[in-house]
């Protein structure tokens, strides 16, 4: 007869996600698309032209900033 335990051996779909995939890291090429899409926002050239400016601001860590 089978019980109605959860089989251990098997991932749970309750565990979270680990720190180190949720981070992006800025070790690649970051685009003002990047920029703009991890902020939430739409791709139109003012959000375009506020991402130019903020990653010659701040560099790829821009993109750090906004995401965990």
């Amino acid at each position: 007869m089978s019980t109605s335990q959860p089989d251990s051996s098997l991932p749970s779909d309750d565990m979270a996600t680990p720190d180190a995939l949720l981070h992006t890291g800025s070790g690649g090429d970051v685009t003002p698309e990047d920029l703009v899409l991890a902020a939430g926002r739409d791709i139109t050239p003012k959000n375009l032209a506020w991402a130019e400016r903020k990653l010659a601001a701040e560099g790829p860590a821009a993109l750090d900033k906004l995401l965990p």
